[in-house]
């Protein structure tokens, strides 16, 4: 795959997470696709493959940022906030142990 194809799949899944991260915000999902534009038409005319590595490195990792420690709150009250955790963030609560299982 060539490195633009790269790029213009980094950035479709940016907004995919974009939208999926920030559903039913609608000021968030707005700030959201302006940044992601931003970013991607400020550096549109640069052509140092390592430069552009550098910075496809750091969009996957602010994508994987969004994907797996973003959380919705949502102000019920003056002072109230609930969180609204999308279903992939929820994982089973599995009890620590902090000595080995002996095998016999």
């Amino acid at each position: 795959m060539g490195q633009t194809a790269k790029v213009l799949q980094l950035f479709r899944t940016l907004h995919r997470t974009r939208q999926q991260v920030f559903k039913n915000d609608k000021r968030a999902l707005e700030a959201a696709r302006v940044k992601i534009n931003e970013e991607f038409k400020k550096n549109k005319s640069e052509a140092s493959p390592e430069k552009i590595a550098e910075m496809m490195k750091l969009g996957s990792d602010v994508e994987l940022l969004l994907r797996t420690s973003v959380i919705q709150g949502v102000h019920t009250d003056h002072n109230t906030l609930k969180l609204v955790p999308r279903k992939d963030l929820l994982t089973e609560n599995v009890p620590y142990c902090d000595a080995p299982t002996q095998k016999q």
